[in-house]
């Protein structure tokens, strides 16, 4: 499994998604999952991928080699989409095709075909979007009320970000909830570890910033300590339940 997560502020763009690939508990490997097409001063899109492995790299191959879509003669890629809307359209295309064409043979041997992609970025006179895409090819997009999306193993990072993250909150604080969120994450599954692959990007910069955070990463490793030890104080200073202070003394509860 996987989990990937992007985060739409006002200030920019932050993509995060981990590489650990499980085809049972003897079969653990890693995978990079987080995509860049960059022309920087031009365009930066990013995409992470959830889900079948099959399905996502041979989709993603089909739309760098280029797609015909039925309502244009010309051959597109994400080189060449005027839009960040058109890239998202070609990736659900090419998602929906790859399942259509492989999902019989798979599926007779019980393999799931599902695939998920997060696509964010900017095409120069655009606007800085995000796009979940999901396997039938449809799609929809991050707005205000919910500034974040995730695809993969999310429930255990988004109670994390629906608390903490608004359209205000700074790029910089972004990229650390998240990362609370992914340590958060694989200290409850073992399907979802490092190393994490990032990029960031501000709101019209056209030039993203990409990183690697290993496991034994001195400030994600510091930081999953730090949340570790606010959980802990936090839980101490909250009033006890009135039902359990009130009770006579030498009184068990029920």
């Amino acid at each position: 499994m996987t989990y990937c997560v992007g985060m739409l502020v006002n200030e920019g763009l932050a993509m995060m998604a981990d590489t650990r690939t499980n085809a049972g508990v003897d079969n653990i490997s890693s995978y990079k999952k987080l995509h860049v097409i960059e022309t920087p001063g031009e365009r930066v899109i990013a995409l992470a991928t959830a889900g079948n492995l099959s399905v996502t790299q041979t989709a993603l191959a089909m739309v760098r080699e280029g797609i015909r879509m039925a309502d244009s003669d010309e051959v597109e890629t994400l080189h060449t989409a005027p839009t960040l809307f058109r890239a998202a359209q070609l990736v659900g295309h090419a998602v929906k095709s790859v399942r259509e064409n492989i999902a019989p043979s798979l599926e007779a041997e019980a393999v799931d075909v599902s695939a998920t992609v997060l696509m964010g970025g900017q095409v120069a006179g655009g606007a800085l979007g995000l796009y979940l895409i999901y396997s039938q090819g449809n799609f929809i997009e991050c707005g205000a009320d919910t500034p974040y999306m995730q695809i993969g193993e999310f429930k255990y990072g988004k109670p994390i970000l629906d608390r903490a993250l608004t359209t205000d909150t700074p790029l910089d604080d972004a990229v650390k909830l998240g990362l609370i969120s992914f340590d958060s994450t694989v200290r409850s599954n073992v399907a979802v570890g490092p190393p994490f692959d990032l990029i960031t990007l501000e709101r019209n910069a056209l030039k993203g910033d990409q990183r690697r955070i290993e496991a034994e990463d001195p400030y994600f490793r510091e930081l999953g300590a730090r949340w570790s030890q606010a959980l802990a104080e936090a839980h101490r200073v909250m009033p006890t339940p009135p039902w359990m202070t009130d009770r006579p003394p030498g009184l068990k509860a029920v």
